[in-house]
C-alpha cells in the first residue's frame, strides 16, 4: 500500500433541514427492505432537502518556481554574470465543506487550507464568496471559515456521531476530482479507527462510500440529514477509491466549533499528565482482561492531573464517563470531547479489580518559566535557542507533553548549529558529562571551551550521542 491520500469530499445541504417539520428530522426505526417497492426507495428526497449546504473551497497559494534547471548553482551564474530569476505561479487545490450554520459557518479540514493567501467558497447555486479562517488545527485537520453572504445560507445540523453503528446507511457528498458535486451511498464500515493519518489523531469513522481526490472536508450523511462526519481520507494504491474512506467524527466537530464560537484563537487538548499503550494480548492476559482493550498507563507524571487522581502505571483505563475504550488514542478522543473544565470518570482497572477514578480535565501548564536563550559564540550549539520544557510548551511544539529538560525551539539556518544538524524539538540531555536541567545551565556551558564537545541529545524518543571540536 503506498500510504494513504487525503481528499475532499463536498455536503450538500439545504436550509429546510433546520425546519422543525422537516421529515429527515424525526427518528425512524432501522428496518431491512421487505418489498420490491421498499428496494426501490431513493435517496433523492433526502439529497434535495440538503445539497445547498455543501460548498467548494478553492485554495490559492503563490509558490516560487525556478526558471532553469541551472539555477542557484554558483559556476553558471558566474558564467552568465547574475542571478537567474526564480518564477511566482499561482497553485489552486479544491477541497469541500459543510455549512454549519446560517450566518455562514464553513467547517472544513485544516489540509484543504494550509498554506492558502487566499480562500474562497464556491456555493451549490454558484455564487463565490471570500472568506476568514476562524480556527484552525494541523492536528486534528479540522478547521472553521466564516462567509458574508448578508442572507441565511442552507445549513446541515450536526447529529451525534457516538450514535452510529457499524452498518448504519450514510451518503457522502463532495466534489471529485473537480467534476461537479457527487453524491455516493454506503455503510458505516468501522468505528474508532486509528493510525489512519500521519496526525497524532487517530479516532475516525470507516465508510465505503466512494470518497475520492476533491472531497476532503465534505460531509459524511446519516439518513435523518445529519452531519455525522467530515470526510478525510482514504487507502488507495492508485489515486481512487477503494471502498476504505474516513471521516472524522461529528461530535469532534462540535467541539471545535464550540471553541471557534468562544474566540479561542488555537484548540487546545485536556492535559492530564500521563502516557499510554495498546494493550496487547498478552497484557491483557496478564490483567485478567477478557480481550485486549483498553490503554495501559505506562507513565504517570508527578504532581500531574492523572497522578493527583491515583491513576498508575499497569492500570488500564476501559472507559470513559461508561464509554468503552479501544485504544489510547480512542481515550484522547473520548477526553477531548469531554471538554476543558469538565470531569470524567475513568474506568480503571488493576489486578483483576475494576474502580472508578475522577479526573478534571486542564489545560497543560507552564509549571517553570521557558526563559528562551538565543545561544551565541562559537561553541556547536550557536545559532540555537534553547527554553525550559514545560507541558505547556510541550503542547506548543507537538511534542508529548510528559517530556522534560531542555529543548532547542529554533535554529538559525545558517549557523553553526544548524551545519552540525541540530533541529527543532531536540532534547539536550547531556553536555560533557554534565546534565542540563535549563536553558540558563546551557547558555553557560555554550560560553565554555572545552576543545571537544561531547553532546547527548533526544530526537523523537531516540538517544544521540556525538563528539565536536
Amino acid at each position: 500500500m503506498q500510504g494513504l491520500l487525503r481528499f475532499a469530499a463536498v455536503s450538500v445541504l439545504s436550509f429546510a433541514l433546520l425546519s422543525p417539520v422537516s421529515v429527515f428530522a424525526q427518528e425512524a426505526a432501522k428496518v431491512l427492505p421487505r418489498s420490491q417497492a421498499e428496494m426501490q426507495l431513493s435517496f433523492a428526497p433526502l439529497v434535495r432537502e440538503t445539497h445547498g449546504a455543501v460548498v467548494n473551497v478553492y485554495a490559492e497559494r503563490m509558490v516560487q518556481r525556478r526558471m532553469s534547471p541551472f539555477a542557484g548553482d554558483p559556476f553558471f551564474e558566474q558564467f552568465f554574470g547574475q542571478r537567474m530569476p526564480n518564477r511566482s505561479e499561482k497553485q489552486t487545490s479544491l477541497g469541500s465543506g459543510v455549512i454549519v450554520d446560517p450566518n455562514g459557518v464553513v467547517v472544513t479540514n485544516n489540509h484543504v487550507i494550509g498554506g492558502a493567501d487566499e480562500i474562497k467558497v464556491a456555493l451549490a447555486d454558484g455564487r463565490e464568496f471570500p472568506c476568514k479562517v476562524v480556527l484552525k488545527d494541523d492536528r486534528l485537520d479540522l478547521a472553521v471559515l466564516k462567509i458574508d453572504a448578508r442572507e441565511p445560507l442552507p445549513a446541515l445540523k450536526i447529529g451525534n456521531s457516538d450514535a452510529i453503528e457499524v452498518g448504519d446507511l450514510v451518503l457522502a457528498i463532495g466534489n471529485p476530482f473537480g467534476v461537479g458535486q457527487t453524491v455516493t451511498s454506503g455503510i458505516v464500515s468501522g468505528l474508532a479507527r486509528n493510525q489512519v493519518t500521519e496526525g497524532d489523531f487517530g479516532f475516525f469513522i470507516q465508510t465505503d462510500a466512494a470518497i475520492n481526490p476533491g472531497n476532503s472536508g465534505g460531509a459524511l450523511m446519516n439518513m435523518n440529514g445529519e452531519l455525522i462526519g467530515i470526510n478525510t481520507a482514504i487507502f488507495s494504491k492508485g489515486g481512487g477509491s477503494n471502498g476504505v474512506g474516513f471521516a472524522i467524527p461529528a461530535n469532534l466537530v462540535k467541539v471545535f466549533l464550540a471553541a471557534a464560537e468562544r474566540g479561542d484563537v488555537s484548540f487546545e487538548r485536556p492535559y492530564i499528565g500521563a502516557s499510554f499503550d495498546a494493550v496487547t494480548s498478552d497484557v491483557a492476559e496478564a490483567l485478567g482482561l477478557d480481550r485486549p482493550r483498553g490503554a495501559l498507563v505506562v507513565r504517570v507524571v508527578e504532581d500531574g492531573p492523572a497522578a493527583k487522581a491515583g491513576l498508575r502505571p499497569g492500570q488500564v483505563v476501559t472507559a470513559v464517563n461508561g464509554v468503552p475504550v479501544e485504544h489510547p488514542d480512542a481515550l484522547g478522543y473520548r477526553l477531548t470531547t469531554a471538554g476543558l473544565g469538565s470531569s470524567v470518570t475513568l474506568a480503571v482497572k488493576e489486578n483483576g479489580s475494576e474502580k472508578e477514578i475522577s479526573l478534571p480535565l486542564t489545560a497543560a501548564p507552564e509549571t517553570r518559566p521557558r526563559d528562551e536563550r538565543m545561544i551565541g559564540g562559537h561553541s556547536p550549539f550557536a545559532g540555537a535557542t534553547v527554553a525550559n520544557l514545560s507541558p505547556r510548551l510541550a503542547y506548543e511544539l507537538h511534542m508529548r507533553t510528559e517530556v522534560t529538560g531542555v529543548v532547542i525551539t529554533a535554529v538559525d539556518g545558517s549557523s553553526i548549529a544548524a551545519r552540525l544538524g541540530f533541529q527543532p524539538h531536540d532534547i539536550i540531555v547531556a553536555v560533557n558529562g554534565t546534565d542540563i536541567t535549563s536553558s540558563a545551565d546551557m547558555e553557560t556551558l555554550a560560553a565554555t571551551d572545552p576543545g571537544i564537545w561531547r553532546v547527548e541529545i533526544e530526537r523523537d524518543g531516540e538517544r544521540i550521542r556525538q563528539f565536536f571540536r
